[in-house]
């Protein structure tokens, strides 16, 4: 499952650039020079990170980098602004409304690239490496087991992926539509309703034996999420 991108920059060959490194590393790109785009990409596509143009011509990046912030969805991706400013202040205001990580032009597309992994380290230490744990599901994305508790859990191809993208966001809540399109993909038709079923399949499947604590959380007119730490609502 490919780690996704959403590049926020007006200036097309900062983006040829951008896209171009960052494909040759395996994430999926998305682009936009709008700012009001931006923020419906944000919420469409729910990527992964955002690497966020300061100067916009619509919008500025404090602005949208504040309405990411500012969404129950969104508020958790990570941004990295990206700034001619390179003022001690701008840095400040940069990650004082949210941006994780700030860069100022002309920066080296490879330390981006850099600076990014560095950013899902600290935010998602396991999604650089093969196997993903939380909760007490252990996932080894090599041979595709799944353990909660010491004990082997069997899902199907599908279920797999499911679980393995929402513990790689752990607590963040999806909705449907986003499940579907980050789990089966933009390009296949799928119904709404063939995510609860697979959701129900994978309560069944991780509470083996009817002891367990429900760590799939339904969010009521908003979606699901997996959190350890809370029950089903």
């Amino acid at each position: 499952m490919e780690t996704s991108v959403l590049i926020v920059e007006d200036e097309v060959a900062i983006v040829t650039m951008l896209r171009y490194n960052l494909e040759r590393e395996g994430f999926r790109v998305y682009s936009t020079g709008d700012g009001e785009e931006a923020v419906t990409m944000v919420k469409e596509y729910h990527p992964d990170i955002v690497v966020l143009d300061w100067m916009l011509p619509s919008m500025t990046g404090i602005e949208i980098c504040k309405q990411i912030r500012w969404h129950q969805d969104t508020k958790n991706i990570p941004i990295i602004m990206l700034s001619a400013r390179g003022e001690e202040s701008d840095r400040i205001r940069g990650l004082d409304v949210g941006a994780d990580d700030y860069m100022v032009k002309p920066f080296s597309p490879s330390e981006l690239v850099a600076r990014i992994k560095a950013v899902f380290r600290r935010m998602r230490p396991s999604i650089t490496e093969q196997k993903l744990e939380y909760a007490g599901v252990k996932m080894d994305l090599a041979t595709h087991k799944v353990l909660r508790n010491g004990l082997e859990v069997h899902l199907s191809p599908t279920e797999f992926g499911l679980l393995r993208y929402l513990v790689e966001h752990p607590k963040r809540v999806f909705s449907r539509e986003q499940l579907l399109d980050s789990v089966w993909g933009h390009d296949i038709y799928v119904e709404l309703r063939t995510v609860d079923v697979h959701i129900r399949r994978l309560r069944k499947a991780l509470n083996y034996d009817g002891n367990q604590p429900d760590i799939i959380r339904t969010v009521r007119a908003a979606g699901y999420a997996i959190d350890g730490d809370g029950e089903s609502l």
